[in-house]
């Protein structure tokens, strides 16, 4: 299974990787980041797919897929 991590101090909300992802695993995290943003994070026990839409789309490269 594809292993996701988030850079949730670069983070800044925009919140373009939930509109992409195919299988709606990544939401807004309630805590706030160094920017003072609500950053997103991936639910736990998903069935992510790898297709790495929500890197591509990330304006700040915050977002990285392990596959």
């Amino acid at each position: 299974m594809p292993k996701i991590t988030v850079d949730k101090n670069k983070c800044k909300g925009c919140l373009l990787c939930i509109s992409v992802c195919p299988k709606g695993l990544i939401v807004v995290d309630k805590e706030l980041n160094s920017l003072g943003a609500n950053p997103v994070k991936f639910k736990t026990g998903g069935e992510c797919i790898g297709c790495a839409f929500c890197a591509l789309i990330c304006p700040d490269c915050c977002i990285e897929v392990y596959k």
